[in-house]
């Protein structure tokens, strides 16, 4: 999108916009739809969005994918100084990897009550990761609740 349509969107907010547009390329997918930008000095380094059905891969979350692209346009492992986008709370799995990258800071959207870390693993994180939770948190939810309507109206459509 345009910059001049983000002209009065704070950056969380214009990143968090850039992640929900993954998120609908996941959703176009038939995938739950997350999705995940990284940003390094104003700059995306990395983008991802959920792939675990295209490739058959439980591991494919929008911030593993995301994660894998800004260590390949980094050349390392470590993402300090960088700041992830994501539309849903990380997982367990992905606080993780996280936590191991040492990312400097994590925002996203909706809280996930049900596999979000901060219920299971809240030290997962790296202890310098600072975390900034419910940036359009209702679009996020939004899009995530539609997706999981849309799901329960095809299998079980009503007689």
């Amino acid at each position: 999108m345009p910059d001049s349509l983000h002209t009065n969107l704070s950056d969380d907010e214009r990143y968090m916009t850039l992640a929900l547009a993954e998120a609908h390329k996941a959703a176009l997918r038939d995938e739950v739809p997350v999705g995940c930008v990284i940003v390094s000095d104003n700059q995306i380094i990395g983008r991802g969005h959920n792939l675990t059905e295209v490739l058959a891969d439980v591991t494919a979350h929008a911030e593993m994918q995301a994660l894998t692209a800004a260590t390949q346009t980094l050349g390392g492992k470590y993402l300090t100084g960088c700041t992830l986008y994501v539309t849903l709370e990380p997982c367990v799995m992905c606080a993780g990897a996280l936590g191991w990258a040492q990312i400097s800071r994590i925002v996203y959207g909706a809280d996930d009550p049900k596999r979000g870390y901060t219920l299971f693993a809240p030290k997962a994180l790296h202890p310098k990761t600072t975390v900034t939770a419910g940036i359009l948190a209702h679009e996020c939810r939004q899009l995530i609740q539609s997706y999981f309507q849309n799901k329960r109206t095809t299998l079980c459509p009503k007689l």
